[in-house]
């Protein structure tokens, strides 16, 4: 066989697999079915090797399973729609749809040279109708259900994006996208009702057993459920009650102000009008702070009064209402009850505005009056509720609250619900018109999809051209026949991602999104791989949607991800990959230079893949040696005839065992978890095994079937890492069928008992020798085949006085 070529073995076996069809997935099999899954890129631009590592880890596990007799479903597509296309036609004077479809063949043609198994059949792309025709249908379905609706609130707002965002697209104040700083805006904009799921979304993080950890944690946190009371304060000389919800009503008796967030619709209603001019410029520049950091302990607090005060329930005194920066309309109810005293950022607000403190816990023991006092202790100052030991008794006051009817016992979810309202054109259409006569009305299911229009303007100001697109927005009312409007605002692609792991179960299906008998027949998702970074947004959405759909009778199933594993990033110069940066590695330059299977097996290889890695060219140079040294040798041996020794002596039998031993380890590290680089070292053991042995025994007495079961298993085992390598070494060994319809070998229990260990010699304490011997030796057999050492012979005088024998390990010989 010829010398290692992977640019010419590599194209020929890809062709081979396609046209026998090898990729492609039975819709139902008598084997168990396993979906193999990993999240779907948005085709922004080429495929660097970071990238690559998230199809690299499934594609080794879909060959793995399939070799374990599993019908394996191993699709991918294109998070297709999204800003940064859209921003690429302003810059680049090019359509979206062009740009991405241009992008989208690039990378398609990057993961066909890596030999990754996908069924290409099945290729789910978010962008064309046939997709988001059943992307408009989710949202009908959640509209019917009364989870979709239309509201005017305070929005995120990225000035250079031109769009509103969801909080969980806001980083550290900033457009995730662009890292331009946000502002707040008052729109109409159209949400799903998650809150609605809040409990079920929390409790059943239990349930996903396979998940880690620290993403269930991730989850929690953002839900963020807390217990308490709900109290209205109403606003004295208004008609208008300001709602609180609190952990602490046990603290209601230390009221001395409101304070409202600046968000708040109520802020405007509330503000006495001789001071809404002033107001204006507070709220202007507390609109450039960075929201997320501003209810931060260490952030300045800056308030501004209203000129309006709140009557407190539960005593009637009047607390003067505030305008307060710390107070965020994400948490409750974007309202709060001042309690300086026993809260540390009131305290500090209530000290820079000079307004009361009142404490209403008395703690046990002394405590830092300089200071709020946040701990447990016994309420004073607190009108019939005085006494009360809290936190024991605090469902006591909330009894009490109700029982006067001043306040009722409430959960609350830090959650908000979904904003998915885009002012942008790249993205499925909102399938809603606006009738002057019969107002919102849904558009029926039969005139899905409400097509994006091709033909239209891009302005620099990044408005949406279909807001200025009369052919689309004008359209006649599904109900009465009349003039309507289009929505103009297209949906955020996260609504798109929340459900694609369905559409590849029926990819070409037209009736329908997806058949349920096919959907409960593979689903939930096996195994699902993809980047922490997605632990809130993507995995929180999807689990959203799978609940509705399963509350609807679409789903037999509430959870879309039975397993999910969050690999590390490939990180190059101690940096994040990135063209700006300049470090970004491309897998196509590593494959002109190594082949795929060289970049697979390193990528693999780098360390525990739930890290992170630095890229190191040594390190992938050093890969690309072992594969051709281990080519050489399975070339060699495949060429062998059958003539040599027939008999198994001590060598045979230990080259044996290092053999099933190294098949059962790479096994449990297939099977217990994604332990690839313990894997493939174990691969790499191996090959240095079988090279000592070829030459250390002279070539006569090499045992050829030996060697023919260790050729054919090394490449068994390796082929779900490096498949061409394997493919081409196994019809070198004159098989006929593909190795991706072979099975996984078995070990053999009898070949991995130990015949004879090697133990280290000492004389007089000093390492002398390292022998074999038999592995149930006694000290009079160990002594005796060391004494046949030239090496130990040489330090001995005469006769030994003693020995000194650990069984397995060690001989100590006394001199």
């Amino acid at each position: 066989m010829p010398k290692y070529e992977p640019s010419e073995i590599e194209p020929k076996w890809q062709k081979y697999w396609e046209e026998k069809g090898l990729f492609k997935t039975p819709q139902r099999s008598e084997k168990p079915k396993y979906y193999m899954l990993v999240m779907f890129p948005y085709p922004s631009g080429t495929l660097h090797v970071g990238h690559v590592k998230n199809y690299v880890i499934g594609d080794a596990v879909a060959r793995y399973k399939r070799m374990r007799g599993y019908n394996v479903l191993h699709p991918f597509g294109y998070d297709a729609f999204g800003l940064p296309a859209e921003n690429a036609a302003i810059e680049r004077k090019i359509h979206p749809k062009d740009w991405t479809l241009n992008n989208i063949n690039t990378i398609r043609r990057q993961i066909k040279r890596l030999g990754i198994s996908y069924d290409w059949d099945r290729e789910v792309i978010t962008c064309l109708e046939p997709y988001y025709k059943w992307t408009e249908w989710i949202f009908l379905k959640l509209y019917e259900a009364g989870l979709a609706y239309k509201k005017k609130a305070a929005v995120n707002w990225c000035p250079k994006c031109m769009t509103s965002l969801a909080n969980e697209q806001v980083k550290d104040g900033r457009c995730e996208r662009c890292g331009t700083p946000i502002t707040i805006r008052h729109l109409e904009q159209w949400f799903f009702k998650i809150t609605d799921y809040a409990e079920r979304l929390l409790k059943d993080l239990d349930k996903l057993t396979g998940w880690p950890e620290h993403v269930k944690t991730m989850q929690k946190n953002w839900i963020g459920e807390s217990k308490g009371a709900k109290v209205k304060f109403r606003v004295d000389g208004l008609d208008l009650d300001i709602e609180i919800f609190t952990t602490r009503p046990d603290t209601l008796w230390g009221v001395t102000f409101m304070a409202l967030a600046p968000e708040s619709p109520l802020v405007e209603q509330i503000v006495l009008p001789e001071l809404k001019h002033d107001l204006e410029h507070f709220l202007v520049r507390v609109s450039t702070q960075d929201r997320h950091r501003r209810g931060a302990l260490e952030a300045e607090k800056e308030g501004f009064f209203t000129g309006r005060y709140a009557v407190n329930p539960v005593n009637g005194e009047k607390v003067p209402i505030y305008v307060a920066n710390y107070i965020l309309m994400e948490y409750g109810t974007g309202a709060i009850m001042g309690v300086p005293a026993h809260d540390q950022r009131d305290y500090e607000f209530a000290k820079k505005y000079d307004i009361p403190i009142r404490q209403v816990i008395k703690p046990s023991e002394p405590f830092d009056e300089d200071k709020a006092y946040e701990g447990p202790g016994v309420m004073i100052n607190s009108g019939p509720l005085s006494g009360t030991k809290i936190p024991e008794e605090i469902e006591k006051v909330i009894d009490w609250l109700e029982e006067k009817g001043l306040g009722k016992r409430s959960v609350q979810y830090k959650l908000r619900d979904w904003l998915i309202s885009r002012q942008r054109y790249w993205g499925a259409p909102i399938p809603i018109v606006y009738c002057e006569k019969c107002g919102v009305v849904p558009v029926p299911e039969k005139d899905l999809p409400v097509t994006l229009p091709y033909d239209v303007e891009f302005l620099p100001t990044g408005q949406s051209p279909l807001a200025l697109k009369e052919e689309f927005k004008k359209t006649t009312c599904p109900r009465c026949g009349g003039p309507a409007t289009r929505e103009a605002d297209t949906m955020d692609t996260f609504v798109d991602s929340s459900w694609y792991f369905l559409r590849y179960v029926n990819p070409d299906l037209e009736n329908a999104p997806f058949k349920k008998e096919d959907v409960d027949y593979w689903l939930p998702v096996d195994q699902y791989v993809g980047g922490v970074e997605h632990a809130i947004l993507h995995l929180l959405y999807s689990r959203f949607i799978t609940k509705v759909l399963h509350d609807l009778g679409y789903l037999s199933f509430d959870e879309p991800f039975t397993n999910l594993f969050t690999q590390g990033m490939i990180y190059k110069d101690g940096a994040k990959m990135s063209k700006s940066k300049g470090n970004v590695v491309s897998p196509d330059d590593m494959i002109e230079k190594y082949g795929a299977d060289t970049l697979r097996l390193y990528i693999l290889f780098m360390g525990p893949p739930e890290k992170d890695a630095e890229w190191s060219d040594a390190g992938i140079e050093g890969v690309h040696r072992f594969i051709r040294r281990a080519w050489s040798l399975i070339d060699k041996i495949a060429s062998l005839n059958d003539h040599g020794s027939s008999e198994m002596g001590p060598r045979e039998r230990e080259l044996r065992r290092k053999l099933h031993s190294a098949l059962l380890k790479i096994t449990q590290d297939m099977e217990g978890g994604f332990k690839f680089n313990t894997a493939i070292s174990g691969l790499m053991e191996l090959v240095n095994d079988v090279s000592d042995y070829l030459q250390q025994v002279p070539q006569d007495h090499w045992h050829v079937p030996l060697l023919k079961e260790l050729a054919e298993k090394f490449v068994l085992m390796i082929s779900p890492f490096a498949p061409h390598f394997a493919e081409e070494l196994w019809h070198a060994m004159g098989k006929t069928t593909s190795i991706m319809e072979e099975s996984w070998p078995e070990y053999d229990p009898e070949a991995l008992k130990v015949e004879e260990v090697e133990i280290a010699v000492q004389v007089n304490g000093k390492l002398r020798d390292r022998i074999r011997v038999p592995v149930d030796a006694t000290k009079q057999d160990a002594l005796k085949i060391a004494l046949e050492s030239e090496k130990v012979k040489k330090f001995l005088n005469g006769e030994p006085k003693d020995a000194i024998y650990v069984p397995k390990r060690l001989l100590n010989i006394i001199v």
